[in-house]
This record gives C-alpha cells, structure tokens and sequence, in this order.
C-alpha cells in the first residue's frame, strides 16, 4: 500500500454513520496521522458544528491540530487551527446578501416550476449561508443517516417518471442553470437524490483551497488520497457530491469509494465498499506503515 502524505474524506457515511453517534472511533483512527505530520483534510457540506458536536478540537493535541483541515460547507468554509488549538476560518466563498438572495429566489423558482407544471411538491432549508436544498423527497426520512441511501435512486427515478418529468435529474439541473443565467449567476447545482443542492460553489472549491495550501508545505496531488461514500452516479454522467473532490487540480491523486451502491463512478475512482470500517481501517494502516 501506498504512504500518503495527506488524506482528504467526506465524513457522514465515511468518517461516521451518523453525526449523532460518537466520533471517538473517528479521531482515535486520524490521531496517530496527525501525530505523524499527514494532513488530514474533511470535506463536508455541513457545517463546523456538524462535525463531532462542534468539539472537533477537543479530541487533539495543538501539534496534532497543526495538520487538521476542514472545507465545509459547499465551498463556504476553510478551517485550520491555531497554535493553541482553536478552529478559525482561513478562506471562505461567501455570497454578499445580494446574491444569496438570488440564490434563493432561483431555487423557489425551480419548486413552483415543479409544483405547477408537474405537481411535484418540494421543501426547500433556505438556512445555508451560500446555497440552498430542495427537498425532492419529503415524504422520505433519512433518519440519522443523512447520506445517501441505495434505494434512493431508484425511489427518485419512478417519482420522477410518475409525475412526468422525462429529463430526469438533467433536467432539474438544467432548469437551475438556466434560472441562475437569467439572474446572472453560474448556478453550481448537486444531487443526492433526495436533495438537490443549488449554490455558486461546491466541494471542489474546498478542495482546490486546500489542496494549494498544502501544496506550500510541499505536498503534491499525486501523493494524496480522497475517500468519499457518494461518488456513484444519480443518472448517467451525474455524479454523487464526493466526485466533486475530483477535480483538475487535484485529479492526478487517488480516489476511493466506501459505498457498494451499484452504479458508475467518474473515471479512476476505485470501490473498496466497505463503509466506515473501512475508511478507518485504511486510516490504521496508514499510520502503521511508519512503524513496520
């Protein structure tokens, strides 16, 4: 197995199963990394109060934390820490009130669009500060496991078929963009089947951010690697919101995937499956390597 010398990763249904189980079994498996001086980098829409109840810190050293990185929320927010081991914002992509409010009203456009046309009921959670989610299942409850589920896709597919919508997925977002050029916005939009995410920027903001930082410290793409669990694609050509981790700066490194869904994967994405247990079980055998 390869040593990498930083590890990017999706946290819900990578890290943990849930953000309301204890992330201990999470930073017990990142703590001997970040002890070694490898970058750990989470990659998640969330926010930073989302992560292990907003007490990431609590659970490392300020050494260890000096190579602890989160891009959260959609291209939102960059974190690092400081020497004495308080999470801060060192970049963030955050739209001015004028053009959230475009945001906004773009998505409200597509759930009357939906609603009038198709009878295709929607919720929109207008709380995010540079994007919003349309609810396409809200008869559908997750429940603690706010990833994607397998029998998502399916479910969407003949909903959207009962009521008519033949473009599919293309077609929502397709609709967003066209909504957010006639505001003047380049429309960035996401699906995970259940929500579809609308924004100007996107994981692979977090990613492209951080990866330029570390590459200050001397760390090239190619000696990274990047684990999600929603890399599988929704219809084809469209991927899950992990495979915007994939991006051309960072391209050259190594992709995995943690979930068995069946389906395509944007080209050179390996599936180990597996879930949680075997993200953390890489994390072990990367701190191992050292000591062998």
């Amino acid at each position: 197995m390869k040593k990498y010398s930083a590890i990017f990763f999706d946290w819900d249904g990578t890290a943990v199963t849930s953000r309301n189980v204890p992330a201990d079994e999470a930073c017990k498996a990142m703590k001997p990394l970040l002890a070694q001086g490898i970058p750990l980098v989470i990659i998640s829409g969330t926010t930073y109060e989302k992560i292990a109840g907003g007490k990431l810190e609590e659970f490392f050293t300020p050494k260890e934390l000096e190579n602890l990185f989160l891009g959260l929320g959609r291209g939102a927010y960059q974190y690092a820490y400081t020497p004495s081991g308080e999470p801060y914002v060192f970049a963030d992509l955050l739209p001015n009130k004028e053009k959230l409010l475009l945001i906004h009203q773009v998505c409200f456009e597509i759930h009357q669009a939906l609603l009038r046309d198709y009878d295709f009921a929607t919720d929109i959670v207008f709380t995010r500060p540079n994007y919003c989610k349309i609810d396409l299942m809200p008869e559908h409850d997750r429940g603690e496991q706010l990833f994607m589920q397998g029998d998502e896709l399916v479910a969407l597919g003949e909903k959207l078929k009962t009521h008519g919508i033949q473009g599919g997925l293309k077609g929502l977002l397709d609709l967003a963009h066209k909504l957010g050029q006639e505001k003047g916005l380049n429309v960035l939009s996401t699906c995970d089947a259940k929500y579809l995410e609308v924004g100007v920027s996107s994981k692979s903001d977090n990613a492209d951010m951080i990866m330029r930082h570390l590459m200050k410290r001397g760390i090239a793409p190619k000696d990274c690697a990047f684990f999600g669990d929603e890399y599988v694609g929704v219809e084809p050509g469209i991927f899950g919101s992990d495979s915007f981790m994939k991006t051309n700066l960072t391209s050259e490194g190594d992709f995995f995937d943690v979930s068995s869904i069946e389906g395509e994967r944007p080209q050179g994405v390996q599936v180990i499956g597996g879930g949680v247990d075997a993200f953390l079980n890489f994390l072990r055998e990367q701190a191992a390597m050292d000591r062998k």
